[in-house]
């Protein structure tokens, strides 16, 4: 879809977690966004860390394939309390990363309080008011679960900062392209 002649982006978002991955693939063309699809990638917590790490590299590498998305979004995770849990999450995130980078995507990286702030305004929201707004913001979406509703704020977040970053490149270009007057 295009709207005013400027080419639409899919964008997907990814929420690490080793447990639970969220993922939400949108559209952006400008200020309007569609929902594509969401949904969670869950690993077998019975299984060595590795296997666990390969369940979720080869799920994300299966998204990648389905949806084809132009560019990618991870949040930034903060460190735990729990030195361990904080490692295990650090490497999920890694294969996060990893995954859109290999298959050669923009992968940009984003503060939780920043997410925040691009979807409800302020970056001290909780989880019902980012839920909350970004069903105002993709109508119709139907998210079924927390991880997946963070992974479409990602992607929101991404959309506005990559459309103020194609303005401002616009009107760069403008500059130079436009004689000085004496």
């Amino acid at each position: 879809m295009r709207v005013g002649g400027t080419p639409s982006v899919r964008v997907l978002g990814l929420d690490p977690g080793l447990q639970h991955t969220g993922w939400g693939l949108i559209e952006s063309n400008g200020s309007h966004l569609r929902h594509l699809a969401d949904g969670v990638v869950s690993t077998t917590a019975d299984l060595p860390l590795g296997e666990r790490l390969s369940q979720l590299f080869r799920a994300l590498n299966t998204i990648l394939e389905l949806h084809r998305p132009d560019e990618a979004a991870v949040e930034h995770t903060y460190v735990n309390k729990n030195p361990g849990a904080a490692l295990k999450l650090g490497q999920a995130r890694g294969v996060v990363m990893l995954v859109p980078s290999m298959a050669g995507l923009l992968v940009g990286e984003y503060q939780a309080m920043e997410v925040k702030r691009a979807v409800v305004g302020t970056g001290h929201a909780d989880k019902v008011q980012v839920t909350d707004m970004v069903k105002r913001l993709l109508p119709g979406a139907v998210i079924r679960r927390a991880d997946a509703a963070d992974a479409l704020a990602v992607a929101i977040c991404h959309a506005h900062h990559r459309a103020s970053r194609v303005a401002v490149a616009r009107m760069a270009n403008l500059a130079v392209s436009q004689p000085a007057r004496s």
